[in-house]
């Protein structure tokens, strides 16, 4: 069995002469109907929810250049793959979990925004304050959807606490003060993290001060920060390569504000803190964390600058990076895989995206197969859960033990390729 070419950067193992690998998703969504929202909002905006339904179900039929047709026939083949055209495996607790052990899944880390097809199966969180960041929402209506949002979401995890991860959607954008209590009550609402908005919009950047003390809440309540892919670029007109282009940037807005973060020193002064950039790919961190190094020691491009880190980051910034930020790449890429030394194994994470069609359900098998099959065993298993268990504080003999039941062999794993099932949407 090859080794993790850093044994010190290594995550703790579990007991490796168990065939079966303990899978955990570091990237799934869930979220009720519409009419559940409607029922954890505070009654003064249960009117307002309904204008915003309303207005969201006509926007769905305007999206992606009008290709509502396209769409629904996708939408459809999609449904007859999963067996599940209501969708339900998005909020209904037995019918996750049942989705889980098929896909030889044992634990999973929850995001909102589950039904990207549309249909009104799953709502958007109220008032679009999940993955879109939701631009232009007042803010009262933002926190109305977030604690409804948070709320749901905790009482769905406790359905099923050692295989859920509930990460809340919290606005810092929105307003510092409102966010430092929602943190204190999903804390104690036992969620495991907080998703800020990928995009800060007209509001200030994440290195501006005056967030300090939403790190540092996070820091001191073992909350880890996350952003999640979904936001992308606004300004672009309609048509005219509207779509490729929000494509093409919806991983840069996920990564922006990590750096913003990095470089001005957040770490530094929260040592405690950890953030997650979700589906975003990780490939593209290779290179930003040799720069950053570089950087340190004033290479030819920047000696003119001087000290560019003025003090802001003590010591190789490489070693902060791998201390504190981790990448949940989704149905990850062979360039993802490809990279994961320079990104760093123990900084890599794997996710299925469930129940999103871009994700691997119902296929998680074959696909971890795909990507792992050539991957050392220590590595794919860090990879594919024994890193999600360390950072997320998850029970180990208990995910453990169900893996020994529902999870995939190491000839799983590594065994030779089997013909593609029939899938909707290639990756």
């Amino acid at each position: 069995m090859q080794r993790v070419e850093d044994e010190a950067a290594s995550p703790p193992l579990g007991d490796m002469s168990v065939s079966r690998y303990t899978l955990v998703s570091t990237d799934g969504h869930a979220g009720p109907p519409a009419q559940v929202y409607r029922d954890y909002l505070e009654e003064s905006f249960r009117v307002r929810f309904d204008e915003h339904q309303a207005m969201m179900a006509e926007m769905r039929g305007q999206a992606f250049g009008g290709q509502q047709g396209d769409r629904d026939e996708f939408k459809e083949k999609y449904d007859a793959e999963t067996g599940d055209a209501e969708l339900r495996v998005a909020f209904d607790s037995d019918r996750r979990n049942a989705a889980l052990d098929a896909e030889g899944i044992v634990a999973e880390v929850l995001f909102p925004d589950a039904d990207v097809l549309g249909a009104g199966r799953s709502a958007s969180s109220p008032f679009g304050v999940g993955l879109g960041s939701a631009n232009g929402a007042e803010p009262d209506a933002l926190w109305a959807g977030a604690r409804a949002h948070n709320r749901w979401l905790a009482d769905f995890v406790a359905e099923s606490p050692k295989r859920r991860v509930g990460v809340a959607v919290v606005p810092i954008t929105a307003g510092v003060d409102e966010a430092l209590v929602e943190i204190g009550e999903v804390a104690n609402l036992g969620l495991g993290g907080v998703m800020i908005p990928t995009r800060w919009f007209d509001n200030a950047p994440y290195n501006h001060p005056m967030y300090e003390p939403v790190w540092a809440a996070c820091a001191d309540a073992g909350l880890i920060l996350h952003t999640h892919s979904g936001a992308g670029p606004s300004e672009y007109a309609e048509g005219n390569g509207a779509l490729p282009l929000y494509i093409a940037e919806v991983q840069f807005w996920a990564a922006r504000p990590l750096w913003a973060v990095f470089f001005s020193g957040v770490f530094e002064r929260n040592p405690a803190l950890k953030f997650v950039v979700a589906e975003s790919g990780a490939y593209w961190a290779a290179d930003m964390i040799d720069k950053m190094d570089s950087w340190e020691g004033n290479s030819h491009a920047l000696e003119k600058f001087g000290g560019i880190w003025n003090g802001v980051i003590t010591g190789k910034p490489s070693d902060q990076f791998h201390e504190h930020v981790y990448f949940a790449a989704s149905t990850p890429t062979v360039k993802d895989i490809a990279a994961r030394h320079d990104i760093g194994v123990g900084n890599l994470m794997w996710g299925n995206d469930l129940p999103h069609p871009e994700g691997t359900w119902p296929h998680t098998r074959w696909w971890v197969n795909e990507r792992f099959r050539d991957v050392p065993e220590v590595e794919a298993r860090a990879i594919l859960g024994e890193t999600a268990i360390d950072v997320y504080g998850l029970d180990r003999v208990t995910l453990e033990q169900l893996a020994g039941e529902i999870g995939p062999t190491d000839d799983d794993v590594h065994g030779p390729p089997t013909p593609a099932p029939g899938m909707v949407a290639a990756h």
